[in-house]
Order: structure tokens, then sequence, then C-alpha cells
């Protein structure tokens, strides 16, 4: 069942607050996305659908493959491109003009959750299985253009900020972590005691907050710069502000600027996890030049991390 409701409605009274239309569908649902103009939306389970708010039947139903849909997101700049996540690994792009999809690549494993990035339209970030988010240029979907690390279980979900040039991600392993879209690695990290696994993360619409929502059924509101004060500061102190965060950028290369900007407090389970997955790594290469060094010149290819993202990809 998909139900309509007014963000604003007429009459106050809680307990005659009714849905604007009621929608029945054929098939459970698993997601739900509305374009940014248009009154159509975007829904996900066995396949694909795209709805009119004013029809109780889809206009346009997709499917390729998979046996359910976990994420689908309208594109902020394209008003026909339609992008999805599914439980075959696969990742789909649909331009809902046609009657058939459009693009097709498959991962190792699968992706939880797709965000496209609005000051830049062409990519989008997932967030994947395997502890990674990967982002993607939708023109060349060969090869991952930027692999984020940090998080050392699942990524459940992902939002991006409103200006485009950072997102938000929530885990498995019960942490929140900010990533700059150009780096690797992120920036912040936020964890409680209490709080276990995140499924839910949003960007507020001033990029000055991020919520999530856990496993614990609470919601936490928390600043996206964390050493930047809720209040206004005075002049003095926004003048030293902008002098401390001058020298940081200028000397960032030494060591202790560098470790300064590295060092952050995680939980002792993340500390654990991130140090055994270091030595499969240390491992792992190890026995790569090992196999090298013994096999004939040219006859073991290495391919880069990125282009093993995708296994296939299929138009």
């Amino acid at each position: 069942m998909i139900k309509h409701w007014a963000i604003n409605p007429e009459e106050r009274d809680s307990d005659n607050i009714e849905p604007i239309n009621c929608i029945q569908s054929a098939t459970s649902l698993t997601c739900i996305d509305h374009h940014w103009v248009d009154a159509q939306f975007a829904t996900g389970g066995q396949v694909v659908n795209v709805w009119d708010e004013t029809r109780s039947q889809p206009i346009h139903t997709y499917q390729w493959g998979a046996d359910s849909i976990l994420s689908v997101r309208y594109n902020p700049a394209e008003a026909a491109l339609v992008a999805s996540t599914g439980s075959d690994r696969g990742v789909c792009l649909y331009d809902i003009r046609a009657s058939v999809p459009m693009r097709k690549f498959v991962m190792p494993m699968n992706s939880n959750k797709l965000a496209w990035n609005p000051r830049e339209p062409m990519n989008f970030v997932l967030a994947n299985e395997d502890y990674n988010l990967y982002t993607f240029d939708m023109r060349n979907l060969n090869k991952a253009l930027m692999i984020h690390k940090d998080h050392v279980g699942a990524v459940m979900d992902i939002a991006f900020s409103p200006t485009g040039r950072e997102f938000v991600s929530g885990s498995y392993d019960r942490t929140v972590r900010i990533f700059r879209i150009n780096e690797g690695r992120s920036r912040e990290v936020y964890h409680t005691k209490r709080m276990q696994r995140v499924f839910s993360v949003a960007f507020s619409a001033d990029a000055q907050y991020v919520l999530s929502g856990s496993d614990d059924t609470n919601l936490r509101i928390w600043k996206a710069e964390a050493s930047k004060s809720i209040g206004v500061d005075n002049h003095r102190a926004e003048r030293k502000k902008l002098y401390l965060d001058a020298l940081k950028k200028r000397f960032k290369h030494t060591s202790e600027i560098s470790r300064m900007n590295k060092d952050k407090k995680e939980p002792k389970a993340v500390k654990k996890a991130k140090t055994r997955a270091h030595v499969q790594t240390v491992s792992e290469r190890r026995k790569l030049e090992n196999v090298i060094a013994h096999s004939k010149p040219g006859s073991v290819t290495l391919k880069p991390q990125r282009e093993k993202a995708v296994l296939v990809e299929q138009k």
C-alpha cells in the first residue's frame, strides 16, 4: 500500500488526519523515491515501478534479473533518469522514456543504498556490503572513480550534503562517518556506547547537522563539524578559528598536523577490526608478491582495485 500525505494538512486535529491518496501495489515494496520536480515517484520491490500521483497503476515497470530491489533514486538533473540497486549485486540505470532498462553492471557484493551527487549529477555513490563506498561516473561504469574506506561493517545508508562536497554514511559497525567526495578516508567519525547498528542517515538542509537512526530505536543529531560551536561566535573567536584553519592548511604536510588529522577516537571493537583487516591486507599483498616472483615474467596481470569493483557491465 502506497499512501500520499500532505506535509501541512489544513486540519490540525491529529485524530482526523487522512492520506490524500492510497494506491494498492501488486507486489511488496522495499523502497520509494519521489521525483525532484514532476508529480511522479518510483518504487522498488520485486520490480521497479514508476507511478503518476493521479493514477492507480504504474506507468512503467522494469525488471532485469534482481529478485528484490534494495534502493531506487531519481537523478537530480536528468528528469528521466532513475538508478536502482538489487539483490543480485547489480546496479541498473533506467530511462523512463524507454520501455527497457538502459545499463547495468554487477559488483562483487550487494549495494544497500545509492545516492546521486547534487553538485555533480553524473556521479553517484554506492553503500556496499564489503565495508566500502564506491563513487561511479555513469558515463564510464568500467571502474570506480573513488573507493571510500574506513568502515569495518556493511554500509547500510548514505546521504549527500546539499553542497555536494561531502556525504555521510551509516554502518553495521555502529559508527557514522563523513567523507569528502575526493578523499578515500573519512574526516569525521561519530559513535556512542549505546548506539547500535546505524540503518539511516541524513544531512540537514543547511548542511550544518547530520541525523542518524540506529537499531536502538533512537534518533541522534550530530554537528557536521565536530569542532564548530553551535552559537554565534564573536569577531575575535571567528578570527582565531580562521587563523588556526589557515595554519593547519599551510602545514598539513608535517607529521604533527598529519597525525592530528588522521588520529580519530574510535571504539575498541572498530580498532581491533581494522588491525585484523590490515594484517589480512599485508598477507594478501605478500602472497601476490611471491606469486609474481616465482612466475614467468608477464604471466601475472595486476588489476587496479578500482577496476575490481566491477565484475561485468551489461547493456
